[in-house]
């Protein structure tokens, strides 16, 4: 080899001799073993704060993905953290005009998780999670961890006091004068509601006007006589109208004929005798079990001791617990006003909702007011389902419109994995876009057939589209911790014995004496 053959190679470094003509451009030097390459991976993207990036701040650059509220993941395409909830998105970034979610999605994708995530970060920033009626349950759990009170409605479990005013009749007594006397009427008049509702339910059709007279009269009838610290139950209500008292007389134009009097009030004793003793037994005779504590961190109304076909039962204790619920929603409020304690806001969670609409048509009704009125209540909502024709399977087109409006009236639309089909129907009323509906409907395809079948996971789980109004779609992935994973676990039940021992809730709960200690000292302030 020739001595300026070598110098060449040797400066090159042992490589291959570069061209003699042209030089290195922003992708490596040209020529056959000049190290080009065709494309260049885009730079890995990471966000900070203006405290830890103030340095580089001629560098950074912002994304779209909000940052109000709870955690909840990572954008699908950009890697941003995104945050969000109805109450921080309805409060502090003013994202929304109405404080509610509606979620919907293909059982077994994790929509239930992201609410419970939701839960537990509202719940660190003092708002009350209300899960008025745990149909599974799914939350209680969590409830427990966070120190609140886990309620249970069933037969042989616990019952309920539908006459007992609850946390509202204790707010009045301590508010007194006229504000204290306008709580004392609304508590007559969700006691009245509460009563005919378990009526309609046992007789399936509403009640007639002159019956809901009678009803009222005998409730305040029955309000004055009881002494000072006891509750009247049902079984009182049915012997003020066996015994006929003068203030109920009146009002069925008997003209002192007991025949007549006796006509008036027959229909209505009998329903009330078929709540005592019919199909739902003795749960809303005894003394009230489950009453609401008014400073509870956080509420779990477990009712999934009931039977999946009890139908009349659970439509009945999912009234009462929104009943309870509101009213206790309601008496916090009322306190507040007086100046007898700081405001607080609460979020209800509605899971499987396709279950309470069917059972029956009050749920609907109640539902339906709640969506219009949570703003004024200070009550953030979140309400879970799979598709839009859990709707079309209600019984009347009233029924079945008002809870089409659910969807149309909400804050967030979160989907979750869904059909082709129903992702076009979803899209007349939410507004998605043809890439938005091509994205979620892959999410909804079962896991491939891979060699560790147990170990794989459907592609949709953990992925959602956040939708508010006009706005473009956010995609986003959840992924959980383990302490999220133990207290929300839908498919316990499938779980092996040893691996079931090892995750009981008694020794995964470890965040129950921070809950009840964060809890007592926000109530000592």
């Amino acid at each position: 080899m020739s001595p300026k053959k070598a110098t060449n190679r040797s400066a090159s470094k042992g490589g291959p001799p570069r061209p003699k003509s042209g030089g290195a451009n922003s992708r490596g030097w040209p020529g056959p073993a000049g190290g080009q390459v065709a494309h260049m991976d885009p730079p890995t993207m990471w966000r900070a704060t203006t405290v830890q990036a103030c340095g580089l701040w001629p560098f950074a650059a912002g994304s779209g993905a909000p940052m109000s509220g709870v955690p909840l993941g990572r954008h699908l395409y950009t890697g941003a953290t995104v945050c969000g909830d109805p109450l921080s998105w309805f409060t502090r970034a003013h994202y929304i005009s109405n404080p509610s979610l509606f979620m919907l999605g293909m059982p077994g994708l994790g929509k239930s998780t992201l609410v419970n995530r939701m839960l537990i970060g509202l719940s660190a920033t003092g708002v009350v999670p209300l899960v008025l009626g745990d149909l599974k349950p799914d939350y209680a759990d969590t409830v427990r961890a966070l120190g609140g009170q886990v309620l249970s409605i069933g037969r042989g479990v616990g019952g309920i006091n539908v006459l007992d005013p609850g946390a509202m009749g204790a707010a009045a007594r301590r508010i007194g004068g006229a504000a204290g006397q306008a709580l004392v009427s609304e508590t007559h008049g969700r006691v009245l509601n509460m009563v005919a509702a378990l009526v309609t339910i046992v007789r399936d059709r509403p009640m007639d006007d002159h019956e809901q007279s009678v009803l009222s009269a005998a409730l305040h009838h029955l309000r004055e006589r009881t002494p000072e610290g006891h509750t009247p139950r049902l079984p009182d209500l049915v012997r003020i109208l066996a015994e006929g008292p003068e203030r109920v007389r009146a009002v069925t134009l008997d003209r002192g004929d007991e025949n007549r009097y006796q006509e008036a009030v027959d229909p209505l004793h009998r329903s009330l005798l078929g709540i005592l003793d019919g199909p739902l037994g003795d749960t809303f005779a005894s003394e009230s079990v489950t009453r609401i504590d008014l400073n509870a961190s956080a509420v779990c109304v477990d009712i999934s001791r009931i039977g999946e076909a009890d139908t009349q039962l659970t439509a009945a204790a999912m009234l009462a617990a929104w009943s309870d619920g509101l009213g206790t929603v309601a008496a916090s409020h009322a306190l507040a006003d007086a100046g007898l304690q700081p405001r607080r806001w609460f979020f209800t969670v509605l899971d499987e909702l396709w279950r309470p609409l069917r059972a029956a048509s009050g749920i609907v009704d109640r539902i339906d007011a709640l969506t219009r009125l949570n703003r004024t209540l200070g009550l953030g909502d979140a309400k879970i389902t799979h598709t839009l024709k859990d709707a079309e399977a209600l019984g009347s087109e009233a029924d079945r419109s008002k809870a089409r409006g659910f969807v149309e009236r909400a804050g967030m639309v979160v989907c979750a994995g869904l059909p082709r089909q129903e992702m076009e129907e979803l899209g007349q009323v939410v507004g998605l876009t043809r890439r938005e509906i091509d994205l979620v409907s892959t999410w909804s395809s079962p896991p491939g057939w891979a060699a560790f079948g147990d170990r794989e996971e459907p592609p949709g789980r953990g992925r959602f589209l956040i939708k508010v109004g006009g706005r473009p779609g956010i995609p986003i992935q959840v992924s959980i911790t383990d302490t999220e994973r133990h207290l929300h676990d839908t498919n316990k039940r499938w779980a092996p014995n040893e691996q079931a021992a090892a995750a009981r809730p008694e020794q995964v709960l470890d965040l129950s004496g921070y809950g009840r200690s964060r809890a007592e000292g926000r109530r000592a302030g």
